[in-house]
């Protein structure tokens, strides 16, 4: 593990802080054409190759994770990886480097969802390829009608019908969902309004191009829009996908969402411990 932190140590030192400059030069630019065409900034494309050459791609998959994916991750605990989030926070802008190593939120989590979670015929669509960091991805909880940081507080609806489900809803503060390369999205929704309220919610795959969703605005944080990921606000509106799209089956949502967002806090915090070292 000291080998891995020397390793990522220098991949700091002599690829992130020097492109630094470079990276918020390619995103300024990116914003500059709105978010319909927000995508990955180059300089990121270029030190993914970097990265992986080092063995520094998808260090946050644990190990019982990566056999699930059946693909090599970091093998790290939670505490090992907190301390890589923390290096890697030490970055000018807190996810240049995480997003260069494939270790930035929310695809980490969503990764993690599908490797533990999905079927094979998920792993395949999906996961491969976030693994692999051709597409991006989003995690759809958060409403703004509701105090939805309670998982089990949801109002956007679930609801079957024949060999789809059709969902409805607003869900606001969406990041990752500006991004054009954004092509997954997890949902979570309510499919029963009768079970105890922690088997009322469900978690389902909603593939970003499918029609009645509408990208409704770039969300700021005092004045930064976040661009080229975005905090979107999306609505919802008669979305269908097939049956075979639900995670873990109908009523698991709550405990998804528990084991989803556990460990993401913790990376999240390591991360801003960095950006404070940084600035000291």
């Amino acid at each position: 593990f000291e080998k891995l932190k020397e390793n990522l140590w220098d991949f700091m030192h002599t690829e992130i802080y020097p492109n630094e400059l470079k990276f918020f030069q390619q995103v300024d630019a990116i914003r500059q054409q709105g978010f319909s065409a927000w995508r990955q900034p180059d300089i990121i494309e270029e030190l993914r190759v970097k990265a992986k050459a080092r063995g520094l791609f998808n260090l946050f998959l644990p190990e019982d994770s990566a056999k699930l994916a059946g693909r090599k991750g970091g093998g790290l605990n939670n505490v090992q990886y907190g301390e890589c989030c923390e290096i890697m926070g030490t970055a000018n802008h807190a996810e240049f480097a995480a997003e260069s190593c494939n270790c930035s939120s929310p695809d980490t989590g969503n990764m993690e969802v599908l490797a533990r979670f999905g079927t094979e015929e998920q792993k395949r669509q999906w996961l491969d390829p976030l693994l692999d960091a051709k597409i991006r991805s989003a995690y759809a909880m958060t409403e703004p009608a509701v105090a939805s940081s309670d998982a089990s507080n949801i109002r956007t609806s679930i609801k079957r019908d024949g060999d789809e489900y059709v969902i409805n809803g607003v869900k606001h503060w969406i990041t990752g969902a500006g991004n054009r390369d954004c092509k997954i999205m997890i949902l979570m929704g309510r499919t029963s309004a009768e079970e105890k309220t922690y088997r009322q919610q469900s978690q389902i795959l909603v593939p970003t191009d499918t029609p009645g969703i509408t990208l409704v605005r770039a969300m700021h944080t005092f004045g930064d829009d976040d661009c080229p990921k975005g905090h979107m606000e999306i609505r919802f509106e008669d979305v269908r996908v097939p049956a075979s799209n639900i995670l873990w089956g109908e009523g698991r949502g709550f405990e998804i969402a528990q084991l989803r967002l556990g460990p993401g806090r913790i990376h999240h915090c390591m991360r801003m411990i960095g950006q404070a070292e940084r600035a000291l």
